[in-house]
């Protein structure tokens, strides 16, 4: 259902994510484990549209949710973010070889701390400045837990930045549908149009989503904001993959 490039191999692989200015990030992926232990599609999209400069992250306190190898929020640390990449427990190990690889590249700091979606999250507190998530939507069952932890951490000032693969296989519509119809409760969305993600780490079935709390109704928006101007009880067709590979 996924048309991921990195699919589970038999023994762990390092990948180069090169970036504008500098050295490459050196990403080491896991055979098992899950679907954290690998590298996807979204995660790079996202890691290479902050390079864009879009968003400034210098000095910004940052936090990653659903990590997996620690891409994005690696990223963000070269950019001058003060970052924490979370995920479960057994991913801890993995996040902590990939910030001791790429130590050298980052200008602002970066650490490793476990945040299991639905529980507390009093030591992420104060609110940071900007949440990252890449291709975070995949079970049903950990919808409701990952949009508490949302609200939980985010301020009325919190940019939430999600990247997400449209998926059509299976239930992956739905999930999507139901994750953003729930989002809408609380939150504001603007999807980021393709012409402002990275020229190269790019596809037209990898949306990036902004996504603030929602300011208090006024009369110009007497209904809340709704998701980027579609009927989400519409079908989701998204066009065809690109297929092109973008990580070595």
């Amino acid at each position: 259902s996924s048309r991921s490039r990195y699919q589970f191999l038999e023994q762990p692989i390092s990948g180069r994510l090169e970036r504008r200015s500098g050295p490459a990030l050196r990403l080491e992926q896991r055979a098992a484990g899950g679907v954290g232990c690998v590298v996807w599609d979204a995660a790079l999209v996202l890691a290479k549209f902050l390079e864009t400069g879009a968003c400034p992250l210098a000095r910004r306190h940052v936090l990653e949710l659903g990590a997996g190898t620690g891409a994005v929020g690696i990223m963000a640390a070269t950019l001058g973010a003060n970052v924490t990449v979370t995920d479960l427990e057994e991913l801890q190990e993995l996040l902590m070889v990939n910030i001791e690889n790429n130590k050298h590249l980052v200008t602002g700091s970066v650490r490793a701390k476990v945040l299991k979606w639905g529980e507390d999250v009093t030591e992420f507190q104060p609110p940071p400045d900007y949440i990252l998530m890449a291709d975070c939507i995949y079970y049903e069952e950990s919808l409701e837990p990952l949009l508490k932890t949302l609200k939980d951490l985010t301020g009325p000032d919190t940019c939430v930045l999600c990247c997400y693969e449209q998926r059509t296989m299976g239930k992956n519509p739905v999930i999507e549908r139901k994750y953003f119809e729930l989002l809408q409760r609380d939150f504001e969305l603007e999807k980021i149009p393709l012409d402002r993600h990275d020229e190269e780490y790019r596809s037209e079935d990898i949306h990036i989503v902004s996504i603030h709390r929602k300011r208090a109704v006024s009369p110009q928006n007497p209904g809340g904001f709704g998701f980027l101007g579609r009927d989400l009880k519409a079908p989701l067709i998204p066009p065809p993959a690109m297929g092109r590979d973008t990580f070595h």
